[in-house]
């Protein structure tokens, strides 16, 4: 018998049992009669943590709005002022071009000096100064009216009348033909010089 007593499973056996019997002692019903669990911090009210709202987050999502609110006006007025600056824009490039066409009627109405002719004309205004007025307006009969109007141009103001006159005395479509020519004379610029500012 005690060697049964001292056998390895007996042993083992002896220190289930009071093992269990420590257990039962120490978890006994009678222990937690009187244990009420503590209540938690929050009440039944609150809300899971994912469905939590702090009223900062609520205060940054106001100002984002407000500040989205401000971009979209700010958008809506740059559109506005884009529209109208294309606009301004169309009525430049119009005028532009409008100066542009009148710029090339002018110079196509005005008789300009080239620098290479005018030694030419004022050497021709010079020949038909010294011939009798009837004689040079036969000549100038024969020329283009730009050509008259230079050697016009350059001949003193009372040379220029004579032949002018002269004109007038042929013929009434002469006459038309001499007023023609007076007029064209107000429209005569000399060849800009490199120190005059065009």
């Amino acid at each position: 018998m005690i060697r049964t007593l001292q056998s390895g499973w007996m042993a083992a056996l002896i220190g289930c049992v009071l093992y269990l019997a420590t257990t039962i002692v120490v978890l006994s019903p009678s222990k937690f009669a009187g244990y009420h669990p503590a209540k938690p911090d929050y009440s039944a009210d609150d809300d899971p943590s994912w469905r939590f709202r702090n009223p900062e987050f609520n205060e940054w999502v106001s100002q984002i709005q407000t500040e989205k609110q401000k971009l979209d006006l700010r958008e809506q007025q740059l559109e506005e002022w884009q529209t109208r600056l294309n606009t301004e824009l169309q009525e430049i490039s119009t005028v532009t071009q409008t100066v542009n066409q009148l710029q090339s009627d002018f110079d196509k109405n005005v008789i300009r000096f080239k620098a290479q002719e005018s030694d030419n004309v004022k050497h021709q205004a010079k020949l038909i100064s010294a011939m009798s007025p009837e004689g040079a307006v036969a000549m100038m009969s024969n020329m283009s009216d730009d050509e008259v109007v230079r050697i016009l141009f350059t001949m003193k103001p009372d040379q220029a009348s004579l032949i002018l006159d002269s004109f007038s005395k042929i013929s009434q479509e002469q006459a038309k033909h001499a007023a023609l020519l007076t007029e064209r004379l107000h429209q005569v610029l000399p060849e800009p010089t490199p120190n005059n500012t065009p």
